[in-house]
């Protein structure tokens, strides 16, 4: 038996798909054409874009540049360190940052190893985000009172060392800009180094170094892993918890970072940055 024969194809479907998409182009040409009309009768429109789209390219460029310049340049100050010496003006409290910078060769390993056992143990092989974790953290913050962040400390590099304190999708949009380009241009190891100089370790006191002189008497290049491991415990909230008198929490924290810490290989861990 002949398989019955094929329906016959016309033209009527073509014919409609390209009448479509005239129609389609028609249009198209006619909004440019009403667009371009209007520009011409309203000229401050041609400067204003010209304005804003000269602006986005100066910041643009302006940004890059920036990052540049701090891969190699000290980081001396943040909106942070501004941030909290204004906070004192007109009250008692000292208006007195304590902050000393201090390559990455002359910080002990140990605090960056307990740093990155506390707050990123995925950070030598992420690029700056951490996709498993924001996703853990979204289903958790559905049933936790209070929110758990998911942030790389690349993120919070880029947050502490350019961005200003708040929450709003500008600010996280920009976050997400500058961990791109300090991921790209400034590479593990230094991201690192500026974490460890910039994070705040307790009232006025930011990096390590500071926190090692002023609570432990002695330098971050001689930080023992139970000193280190407690620095980091303080970082989610250095203003409530304390170094120099650690809660009971602080305390089990500590233990838990240190026990992360070899089981994470040690320092070796960070051999490749």
């Amino acid at each position: 038996m002949s398989p019955p024969p094929s329906p016959k194809r016309t033209s009527t479907g073509r014919s409609s798909a390209a009448q479509s998409a005239f129609r389609f182009r028609a249009a198209l040409r006619k909004q440019w054409q009403h667009g371009r009309d209007y520009v011409r009768q309203h000229p401050w429109l041609k400067v204003v874009s010209l304005l804003i789209a000269r602006t986005v390219l100066v910041l643009f460029l302006g940004s890059i540049a920036w990052v540049v310049a701090l891969k190699y340049l000290p980081v001396w100050f943040t909106p942070l360190t501004i941030s909290r010496k204004w906070d004192t003006i007109g009250t008692d409290q000292s208006s007195t940052i304590y902050k000393t910078w201090r390559p990455f060769e002359e910080i002990n390993k140990e605090a960056a190893l307990a740093v990155v056992a506390s707050e990123d143990q995925q950070f030598p092989y992420h690029w700056g985000f951490d996709f498993d974790e924001i996703q853990d953290a979204i289903k958790e913050n559905q049933t936790r009172k209070r929110p758990r962040g998911a942030s790389t400390i690349s993120q919070q590099v880029a947050k502490n060392v350019f961005l200003w304190n708040g929450r709003s999708y500008i600010r996280k949009g920009l976050e997400v800009y500058f961990t791109v380009l300090i991921e790209l241009i400034w590479g593990k190891k230094r991201i690192l180094e500026v974490y460890l100089n910039v994070a705040e370790t307790g009232p006025m006191t930011f990096g390590v170094e500071a926190a090692s002189e002023r609570f432990y008497g002695h330098t971050a290049y001689t930080l023992s892993r139970d000193e280190a491991a407690r620095i980091a415990a303080v970082l989610p909230n250095p203003i409530q918890f304390s170094i120099r008198h650690p809660s009971t929490y602080i305390q089990r924290r500590t233990r838990q970072i240190a026990r992360q810490m070899r089981a994470l290989g040690g320092q070796k861990y960070l051999r490749n940055l």
